[in-house]
C-alpha cells in the first residue's frame, strides 16, 4: 500500500476527529466512509481511562482519546523525567503524564495533524498545565535530539505508520542510555488476512496496519532495543471483529469469525542499553 496515501488518509480522518470535538461534537468517527478508531462503543477504543484520571483533564482531551489502550496506566513515569508522546492527537496521555513527572519534569507531544495540535494547545491551557510542549512533525522524523529522552509513549499510533523500522529507529535514536519504549499498540497473532491489509480505511482503523506480535518484538531488536515484551491488554473476539470490520466493504460473515482471538491491544516494552554507544547513543 502506497506510504503516502496511508499518510494522507490518516491525517484527513484525524483532523477530522479533532474538528469534531473542537466544534462540540465528538472524535467518533467510525464507520464505511469515515473511519478512524475511537467511539464511546468501539471495542479497542472504549473504557480505557478510569474516572480519577478523566478528572484530572479537559472534557474535550478525553472526547479527542483515539487509543488502544492507556500507557500512562501501565508506564513507569518518574518525577524529573522527559516524556515524548508519539501521535498525541488531542493531549489525553501528555497532561496525564505531565501530572507524573512533576513540575521539574517535561512532557513533549508529537504530532503531525495542525487540528490535534490545535485541540491538544486548547486542552492544555484549559488543564492549565505548564511542563508541557506540543511539537509538529512526523513520528518517523522526531524532532528532537539524540538521547534527550527518559520514556517514549505511544497510544495507537505506531501501527498507523507505514514505515515501523524507521519509527523504532527513531525512538530509539531520541531515548538516553536506559531509556524505556513503553506504548500501547494493536498487534496480531499470526498472519493478517489480505483483505484486511488490502483497505485504507481498516488502516486508519488501527487494524490494517497492525504487526504480528513477534515481528513487533523481532523489530525493537533490530532498532536495538532489549528486554522487549508484549503483553495483551485487550483481546478481541468474533463480535469486536464484527464491530471493526463492518462497512469496509467485505464478507464480514465470513471473515470475523477468522480473525477472532487474533487481534489484540497490547502494552509493549522494550528498553534502549544503558551501555549503548553507537552514532544514536553517545553525545
Amino acid at each position: 500500500m502506497d506510504t503516502t496515501n496511508i499518510k494522507e488518509v490518516v491525517k484527513e480522518k484525524y483532523g477530522e476527529a479533532a474538528l469534531r470535538v473542537l466544534t462540540g461534537g465528538s472524535s467518533s468517527c467510525c464507520g464505511a466512509a469515515d473511519a478512524c478508531c475511537g467511539t464511546d462503543t468501539d471495542p479497542i477504543t472504549s473504557s480505557l481511562y478510569n474516572d480519577a484520571q478523566t478528572a484530572q483533564i479537559p472534557e474535550e482531551a478525553v472526547k479527542a482519546s483515539l487509543g488502544c489502550g492507556n500507557p500512562t496506566a501501565l508506564a513507569t513515569l518518574n518525577p524529573g523525567e522527559t516524556v515524548l508522546d508519539l501521535g498525541s492527537g488531542g493531549g489525553i496521555d501528555v497532561l496525564l503524564s505531565a501530572r507524573r513527572v512533576g513540575p521539574a519534569g517535561k512532557v513533549y507531544g508529537l504530532d503531525m495533524t495542525d487540528e490535534m495540535l490545535a485541540l491538544a494547545r486548547e486542552n492544555q491551557r484549559k488543564a492549565g498545565v505548564e511542563n508541557v510542549e506540543f511539537l509538529k512533525g512526523e513520528i518517523e522524523d522526531i524532532p528532537l535530539p539524540d538521547n534527550s529522552v527518559d520514556v517514549i509513549i505511544s497510544n495507537c499510533v505506531i501501527n498507523l505508520s507505514a514505515d515501523k523500522d524507521r519509527v523504532l529507529r527513531e525512538a530509539f535514536r531520541v531515548l538516553k542510555p536506559g531509556g524505556r519504549f513503553a506504548v500501547s499498540d494493536v498487534v496480531t497473532r499470526g498472519e493478517m488476512m489480505p483483505e484486511i491489509r488490502e483497505r485504507v480505511l481498516l488502516w486508519v482503523g488501527c487494524i490494517a496496519g497492525a504487526l504480528e506480535e513477534n515481528e513487533y518484538r523481532s523489530k525493537l531488536t533490530a532498532a536495538g532495543f532489549e528486554a522487549v515484551e508484549v503483553e495483551p491488554t485487550r483481546i478481541y473476539r468474533t463480535e469486536d471483529a464484527r464491530a471493526f470490520l463492518t462497512g469496509q466493504g467485505i464478507d464480514v460473515d465470513a471473515i470475523a469469525p477468522q480473525v477472532d482471538g487474533k487481534f489484540m491491544s497490547a502494552f509493549v516494552r522494550a528498553t534502549k542499553p544503558d551501555s549503548c554507544c553507537g552514532p544514536s547513543c553517545c553525545s
